[in-house]
């Protein structure tokens, strides 16, 4: 068995094994050596450029699907790995930061940057209540939940941030 921070081979190969692994590990951005949860944000741009071209309730109804995927995911691939919240489970990570990255839908380009950076720094510092959430659920809605909370945040301040520019 690993630490919380290091896979073995063989926790690799349950975690891309399964389509419930694939996902939790963000098509595979979570296995970075390191900083798995800004590779993990930096990985859900990609898919967030063809979500912008969507509406803001077409956004949202992704987000919720993809939240309930997420709990599913990471949940299996928790099991899988043996921690319940290892460092390789990104999805968390896609869904805080299209969360984050709402405001920016009809905003300009530094607007995507601003979010990236507003949801890492929610993420990572975790103000109440996220850290809270973070160390009370379990599970893959112990994964979820924090990220989600985190987006919202990062979400709330870039909304202001561009209604004052």
């Amino acid at each position: 068995m690993s630490d919380a921070k290091t896979l073995t081979v063989e926790q690799r190969r349950a975690l891309l094994s399964t389509p419930a692994g694939w996902l939790a590990c963000g098509f595979g951005s979570g296995l970075a050596p390191k900083a798995q949860g800004t590779f993990g944000s930096l990985a859900a741009i990609l898919p967030w450029l063809l979500l912008r071209h969507l509406s803001l309730p077409l956004n949202l109804l992704v987000i919720a699907v993809g939240f309930v995927i997420g709990v599913w995911a990471c949940d299996i691939a928790g099991r899988a790995v043996g921690v319940d919240d290892h460092r390789s489970l990104v999805w968390d990570e896609f869904i805080g930061q299209w969360i984050a990255l709402l405001p920016a839908l009809l905003a300009p380009w530094w607007a995507v940057v601003a979010g990236f950076a507003l949801f890492r720094l929610f993420d990572v510092w975790k103000p109440w209540p996220i850290r809270w959430f973070d160390r009370h659920l379990k599970g893959g809605l112990g994964v979820m939940v924090d990220d989600v909370i985190a987006g919202v945040f990062a979400a709330v301040v870039l909304w202001a941030v561009l209604r004052l520019i």
